[in-house]
């Protein structure tokens, strides 16, 4: 079990944003008799996971209806097609996000490159 200092530390994010996300509904440590937050291996990875869909621009609105899916997900109401349609989604945003990111890469590549034209001199970085 780790507290929330730890699971800090190993997750490199501020112990307010991992309260923030506790009160958003996203996280759910388990708590000690005098009420210190506790975390498993499992809400460790979940965390890691909702950081990724965060830095890749996830609304945490998507990430609480995720959650939702999730816990309301049991034998007689399977919420997985949910899930795998709102994932399926961010995926396109995380692609389009992407391409974005190579075009920006070429055009900082073509400016370094006149740059380095202008003084030949100087090393080049590219």
């Amino acid at each position: 079990m780790y507290t929330i200092s730890e699971i800090s530390q190993l997750t490199q994010t501020t112990a307010h944003t991992i309260r923030y996300y506790e009160k958003e509904g996203l996280l759910f440590p388990t708590r000690t008799t005098s009420g210190i937050r506790r975390y498993d291996e499992t809400q460790l990875t979940w965390l890691r996971f909702v950081l990724r869909l965060r830095s890749t621009h996830m609304p945490i609105d998507q990430i609480r209806q995720y959650v939702e899916l999730f816990l309301a997900s049991s034998e007689t109401h399977d919420t997985s097609l949910e899930r795998l349609r709102l994932l399926e989604a961010h995926q396109e945003n995380v692609r389009q996000q992407l391409a974005e990111l190579v075009r920006t890469e070429q055009m900082i590549t073509e400016k370094i490159m006149a740059y380095q034209q202008l003084h030949p001199t100087v090393n080049k970085t590219i």
